[in-house]
């Protein structure tokens, strides 16, 4: 009795299958929920959402065409939109690890919205005559992969890296009449103003968000209509183009048919190249992680040159301890996002004929990756970069003892000569200056202007030139 109440019976063309009494999936999901259990990770929401885009877009699109009765079309769309907006995502349980094409999660959006759909039309819905119409899962889940990345792209990376680009470009603002030691291999180097370092990173930022917006126009080219190997085979000659205007409409991106289903289809080479960009921007991300690390370190026996925020104890022995846990959290980030970037490209290459069949496992960690740096980008903005302070006094006493700064006599001196400086006031630990002046018979006055870090840094000569 018990297990009547938990349990009723779908079937499907393999015969009958106990599905869960609550869930709105069928026969074909939970076959797919016994056959693969790999892991407890399905895919994420965002793919979902994509999905209940998708059948939305095509229930529309085959009611335009004359393919679908608009009453049974309306209750689809709607049931999809649902889908879409998140209202049933417990009900998508099927792992990442599954069929290679992804026709259970599929299906699985056709049995949920089928389900859906009937209880709007108080009947039967069909999952693959009616939710699937004009589809196959080898156009589907490829789209959903463009769709997907490219809504989570203007939504939440690029959205986040403007923040950190903006956020970086205010510092160095603030910043920009400090000078500091610069370093090259590690090692003390010629001088820069703290703006010149922190506008370099927003550079870089702004340039990772350039290469995303560059790989927008082929995210926004999709599979659709190409069915099961790019013939288009049970769609109809206007279903490529109709859905997308219908995708189109419901986005606000302007989404294409590929120009070749067979191409779309059978290669993921968009997402492998969306891959690699976030790996490019992965390492922006680190490199900045790391140089707020080092900048940070000490308070004492490091440099010392910044305050990060103090956020929690750093030791559970060492009392008063405090870490740049921010940065070391979007190390960790960036580093998970450079290995997903490998199985992705190794993905890629499972085209074998007529279709990629790695395609759940690209979808997961492309949608992830983003997800993850869009966090990484706003936490760095929000939780080190406005809220550091500068050990002015540290970066001053640094400057004066900084041997390199006599580079700015060689072309009054020689190499030869000013190494020669360099090493004496390493060795005796003294100001370039002084010693300068007892090595060399140019006016003390003047070797003060010539080193100064501030005019090395040309910091100096573009306030005079505002003022």
């Amino acid at each position: 009795m018990r297990e009547r109440e938990r349990y009723r019976i779908e079937r499907d063309s393999l015969g009958e299958v106990r599905v869960p009494e609550e869930a709105l999936y069928g026969a074909q999901t939970q076959r797919a929920v016994e056959n693969f259990p790999l892991g407890d990770r399905a895919l994420p929401p965002r793919f979902i959402h994509a999905l209940g885009l998708i059948k939305a877009a095509a229930a529309r699109a085959n009611a335009a065409l004359g393919r679908l009765e608009p009453e049974r079309a309306a209750a689809i769309a709607e049931a999809a939109e649902a889908v879409a907006r998140g209202e049933h995502d417990h009900h998508f349980p099927v792992s990442v690890f599954q069929t290679g094409s992804g026709t259970s999660s599929n299906m699985n959006a056709n049995e949920v919205i089928a389900s859906l759909a009937g209880r709007r039309l108080g009947g039967p819905v069909h999952p693959n005559d009616e939710v699937n119409r004009g589809q196959s899962s080898n156009d589907v889940i490829p789209t959903a992969i463009h769709l997907g990345a490219a809504l989570a792209l203007r939504q939440l990376l690029l959205p986040a890296l403007a923040e950190l680009a903006a956020g970086v470009e205010r510092r160095a603002g603030e910043l920009a009449g400090v000078v500091k030691t610069g370093r090259t291999h590690l090692m003390d180097a010629l001088p820069l103003s703290l703006g010149q370092e922190l506008g370099a990173w927003a550079q870089l930022v702004r340039a990772d968000m350039a290469r995303f917006e560059g790989i927008m126009p082929r995210l926004l080219l999709i599979a659709q209509g190409g069915t099961a190997v790019g013939t288009g085979l049970n769609a109809h000659p206007g279903f490529a183009r109709q859905f997308a205007g219908e995708l189109a409409r419901a986005t606000g991106l302007p989404f294409q048919p590929a120009a070749d289903a067979f191409a779309a289809i059978s290669s993921q080479d968009t997402a492998v190249e969306l891959s690699g960009l976030l790996r490019v921007a992965s390492t922006t991300l680190g490199k900045i992680a790391e140089d707020l690390r080092w900048m940070n370190s000490g308070p004492l026996a490091g440099l010392g040159e910044i305050r990060l925020p103090a956020l929690q104890p750093g030791s559970s022995i060492m009392p008063g301890k405090v870490n740049p846990v921010i940065p070391e959290a979007v190390l960790m980030a960036c580093i998970q996002v450079a290995g997903r970037d490998h199985a992705v490209a190794l993905a890629g290459r499972s085209g074998n004929f007529q279709l990629n069949t790695m395609l759940p496992l690209i979808a997961d960690n492309l949608l992830r990756s983003i997800e993850l740096l869009a966090g990484a980008a706003r936490l760095l903005a929000e939780k080190a970069i406005a809220g550091f302070t500068v050990d002015r006094e540290r970066l001053e006493a640094a400057l004066a003892r900084n041997p390199i700064l006599v580079t700015a006599l060689n072309e009054r001196l020689g190499y030869e000569q000013g190494a020669a400086i360099a090493r004496r006031a390493y060795a005796e630990k003294r100001p370039v200056l002084d010693v300068a002046a007892e090595m060399t018979d140019i006016p003390r006055d003047e070797l003060a202007r010539l080193l100064d870090p501030g005019a090395l840094t040309g910091t100096r000569v573009e306030k005079e030139k505002d003022e």
